[in-house]
């Protein structure tokens, strides 16, 4: 898409609500109307897809506070309000003042072709005394390229900022050559444990190993600072299983966040159909490619064209069509009441951010904010606000946009 160049700094959003689709946002109906490309499945239960609008939407305001930045694909919000983002071609850089500095110096090699690059970054629950980061990144190695995730102490002085000591604590395995579906997300649990999650490498020959304990393609890890397996983890001891899994069956996450009560949830890219919402629990298996709902993106049923199987879990929410998730948060803040309890994830395909409203585990209603835009990644900061990342397809420029009620 063309670049957002055009936009006045600050922009009301809610004369863009105010158009066709405010009028749908205040009834029942759901907001996604095209028809599903699984024209043949249905949900499991009531509420697992098109959940209505809600009664509201907030009047915020959208503000760009940085520009003319690289292709971004991550961002961590510093403590003293500055940002720390990760480019997709290999560059960190602290964001200050609207501009990006210099380039950060100690990042290892990023293998950046077709998906890969530098993916998330997470601070380290202690980052104000210890100045630890986190940060994952498709690594290239003998054979072809893989997951990895490594640690860094962020070091500054005389304005410039580089990491030291920096250390690959992780590695997805197996090697594989090829340029899709290496996730990522990374997420701190309450507990100091650090939840990874990995694609399983999109093309048919790897990714039925997301079934398959031996491999890490398609997995969740729940792994301690150090890159080792948590003893507690549910396949520590048993033969012929990587103890660093959590759940496995997974496509391809990109979007992760605890909610109020400290739990994961994520929410991984299905195939033409099927992106889904999940809670994952220890030792489950989420099906894919074995169940799924979605068909291949040639036209094709996948595998079967089953949606569901004993022993397979069902996801929480799914669409149909896709909404292309990346990034997510838990709105715990008080400025923006209406998405307080809320799930906000960025959307590629939809442009702009999907705010699911949670009552327990339930998805009780969908909403969509427009912003002309691809979402890469979604941050709340500590002023209630949320920040997002845009990017454009292909490359090019990437923005940070703050979304805040009414001045």
């Amino acid at each position: 898409m063309p670049r957002v160049r055009n936009l006045l700094t600050t922009t009301l959003l809610s004369a863009i609500l105010a158009g066709p689709g405010y009028a749908l946002a205040q009834s029942a109906s759901p907001v996604e109307t095209n028809p599903p490309h699984g024209t043949n499945q249905k949900p499991a239960f009531e509420g697992q897809t098109r959940a209505p609008q809600p009664d509201k939407m907030p009047s915020l305001q959208k503000t760009v506070v940085a520009d003319d930045l690289p292709h971004l694909w991550s961002m961590a919000l510093l403590p003293d309000g500055r940002m720390l983002v990760l480019a997709k071609e290999g560059a960190m850089h602290i964001v200050k003042d609207g501009k990006a500095g210099p380039a950060i110096e100690g990042v290892p090699e990023v293998a950046s072709d077709g998906q890969g690059g530098l993916l998330d970054i997470a601070l380290a629950p202690d980052f104000e005394t210890s100045g630890m980061i986190y940060f994952s990144f498709s690594e290239p190695r003998d054979g072809g390229n893989g997951t990895s995730v490594a640690s860094a102490k962020l070091v500054e002085k005389d304005g410039t900022a580089a990491l030291e000591n920096t250390a690959v604590i992780f590695r997805q395995t197996p090697t594989y050559d090829g340029d899709k579906h290496f996730g990522s997300r990374l997420v701190f649990g309450n507990n100091g444990e650090l939840y990874v999650t990995v694609g399983e490498r999109s093309d048919k020959e790897p990714r039925v190993q997301a079934q398959d304990l031996s491999s890490g393609l398609g997995k969740v890890f729940r792994i301690d600072t150090s890159g080792k397996a948590l003893q507690d983890n549910p396949f520590v001891g048993r033969e012929n299983a990587l103890p660093e899994i959590w759940s496995y069956g997974h496509r391809n996450i990109q979007s992760a966040a605890l909610d109020g009560e400290g739990r994961l949830w994520t929410v991984e890219h299905g195939p033409k159909g099927g992106d889904e919402l999940n809670l994952p629990k220890a030792g489950l298996n989420y099906g894919w490619p074995v169940i799924t709902y979605g068909i291949e993106y040639s036209g094709d049923k996948v595998g079967e064209g089953a949606t569901a199987k004993e022993g397979m879990e069902q996801p929480t929410y799914y669409w149909d069509p896709v909404v292309g998730p990346s990034g997510m948060v838990y709105y715990n803040g008080d400025a923006i009441p209406e998405w307080k309890g809320s799930f906000v994830i960025g959307g590629l395909v939809t442009q702009g951010l999907v705010v699911l409203k949670m009552d327990g585990d339930k998805v009780v209603s969908e909403g969509r904010l427009p912003l002309e835009a691809r979402i890469r990644d979604v941050e709340l900061g500590k002023d209630g606000a949320i920040y997002a990342v845009t990017e454009e397809r292909g490359g090019g420029k990437s923005q940070i946009i703050r979304l805040a009620p009414d001045a």
